[in-house]
């Protein structure tokens, strides 16, 4: 009996509690309207806000001849839009801002060589990996033997030279303590420092020693098949499952229907 009793008290508090109000339920009605996804809000824009920084070959460099970005992912964030149904537009950020503007909801995505890193995950989501390679020295040809290991560059008297702000900075900043550090701030005309003497290597992603020993023939990737450390490239995305979701079957299926291999041979061919 005292547990039909306490049965028949639970039916009883449940039959007293009252339907809530129609002007209740109808408040909130906007705001179940009003969480939609980050791709919902990208469609119903009509646009895909893309962050880059226009200073990374092969993968953004905004010609300064034409007013506009080009590059691997300047190429597949335009893909991207057509495949999402919406235009792009590409807001340019730095290196040293990358972190600060993505908070700030400058843009829906970042694209442009973005590594993978932990204290960027704390802040949004990371697509699927595009792209595995890792840091690896580039120094004049006649030097590369030289600079085989990091204890072979960490030495006194030698100049490593790096882009402000970025995983190249601070993976020399982690392992260089008696070799000298020089910053440069246009990562566009970095290169071009070494070629002239003003520095003896830079160390950086695998897959932009071996585009830029194309565009300065003294220069020379140094065991770029071999990279001190592991590192992949995918879009650093504003926190939204929908459009994670979205973003990781595009990329899925460009990879598989050759789209993906037809935009990579056509800046790294």
């Amino acid at each position: 009996m005292p547990f039909l009793k306490s049965v028949l008290a639970s039916i009883a508090i449940m039959v007293a509690v009252p339907a809530l109000p129609s002007a209740v339920l109808a408040q909130a009605q906007p705001a179940v309207a009003a969480q939609q996804s980050k791709l919902d809000e990208i469609i119903s824009r009509g646009v895909l806000r893309v962050g880059t920084t226009g200073d990374y070959r092969p993968f953004t460099y905004l010609n300064k001849d034409t007013g506009k970005f080009e590059g691997l992912d300047i190429d597949l964030a335009e893909n991207l839009g057509k495949a999402i149904g919406v235009r792009v537009e590409f807001v340019q950020t730095s290196w040293p801002n990358l972190a600060k503007d993505f908070e700030a909801k400058a843009f829906d995505m970042a694209a442009g060589g973005v590594s993978i890193t932990l204290d960027r995950a704390k802040k949004g989501a990371f697509s699927i990996p595009m792209m595995r390679e890792g840091k690896t020295p580039i120094a004049r040809c006649a030097d590369k033997d030289k600079f085989q290991t990091i204890a072979d560059i960490d030495k006194a008297g030698v100049r490593v030279i790096v882009n402000p702000g970025g995983t190249n900075e601070r993976f020399a900043r982690a392992n260089i303590k008696a070799a000298d550090i020089k910053v440069h701030n246009d990562n566009v005309t970095i290169f071009k420092e070494i070629a002239a003497g003003n520095a003896d290597l830079m160390m950086t992603d695998s897959s932009e020693t071996l585009y830029q020993q194309k565009l300065n023939p003294s220069l020379c990737a140094i065991h770029p098949e071999k990279p001190f450390d592991f590192a992949e490239k995918a879009y650093w995305l504003q926190r939204d499952v929908a459009f994670k979701d979205f973003v990781d079957q595009w990329f899925h299926m460009i990879r598989e229907n050759g789209t993906y291999a037809s935009i990579f041979s056509k800046w790294f061919s």
